[in-house]
């Protein structure tokens, strides 16, 4: 029987647990200490009266009664971002924050000029910049704006396509004639399905890859260095000092950028200015 009261706050503890399966993780997700993981865990396990995991050397693995509570604990985590979103729509001030997610490079070279016109206009909104590779959710309010390739398939999401980016070949200043053994920088193999890896190898089939990185900044750098060839956004292409395109007569392939937010946050007057800024700014381009 539950011997101690259940705290709600205990609750994302739980499900950071379930979901990351480690406390190292979990306490990382949540930025707490591992013996503090542990410690809330533990208060649950009383408060509930059940063990919620099996420890395992693998991880932690949901018990039936874990399995029970995560199925109550994920609607009540909805209801209460779904309220959170609510609340924050219903704002009608310009000033807060807005967390914001793009590629590393589109950041730089696209939407660093476009947030500092934003912020001359509407100086009280402070705008987060997140430029990492993971994947941010809308839902859980880790991200107001994503900018991204990818298409939206979430049906709470309102979506747009936002611009259709050119690539192209590049190498350093001063490359000589090309060799059947070409070195090339491309991205990592978490990556490499990529169109314009495909392209790249279909065109120079004798390439040798001699670096790979999931940034296209870093691809952009190595390239200017000499390490090898690289497939570029032509925006960021231009960008960086001492690159040149390379014409193979058939172009990479070109990739959309795609716009979302959470329809929650539609009536959110400083998430629609920005979007329309942004939206406005490309058509300018």
């Amino acid at each position: 029987m539950p011997s101690a009261p259940l705290e709600w706050s205990d609750l994302p503890v739980f499900l950071a647990i379930a979901r990351e399966g480690t406390l190292g993780a979990a306490a990382r997700r949540l930025g707490q200490s591992q013996p503090t993981m542990g410690r809330r865990l533990r208060a649950l396990e009383e408060a509930t009266g059940s063990a919620l995991f099996q420890r395992t050397a693998d991880g932690f693995v949901l018990t039936d009664e874990g399995a029970l509570l995560l199925r109550h604990a994920e609607r009540m985590e909805t209801e209460a971002q779904a309220l959170s979103r609510e609340l924050a729509g219903s704002e009608q001030r310009l000033e807060g924050m807005l967390r914001v997610t793009c590629s590393d490079w589109f950041g730089r070279v696209i939407l660093a000029p476009m947030l500092a016109a934003f912020h001359l206009r509407h100086p009280g909104v402070v705008v987060e910049t997140l430029t990492d590779p993971r994947v941010y959710s809308l839902a859980r309010r880790e991200a107001d704006l994503v900018l991204r390739i990818a298409p939206f398939d979430e049906p709470e999401v309102i979506a747009r396509r936002l611009t259709t980016v050119p690539y192209a070949l590049y190498a350093p200043e001063g490359y000589g004639p090309l060799r059947d053994d070409v070195p090339v920088v491309v991205m990592d193999t978490g990556f490499g399905g990529m169109p314009d890896v495909g392209w790249l190898m279909e065109s120079l089939p004798s390439a040798r890859i001699v670096g790979r990185s999931n940034s296209r900044e870093m691809q952009a750098q190595l390239c200017a260095l000499g390490t090898g060839l690289a497939v570029l956004p032509k925006p960021l292409g231009a960008a960086t000092p001492g690159l040149v395109e390379i014409d193979l007569g058939v172009a990479p392939p070109t990739r959309d950028t795609w716009l979302g937010y959470h329809r929650d946050l539609r009536r959110l007057p400083r998430l629609r200015a920005l979007v329309d800024l942004i939206v406005e700014s490309v058509e300018v381009r």
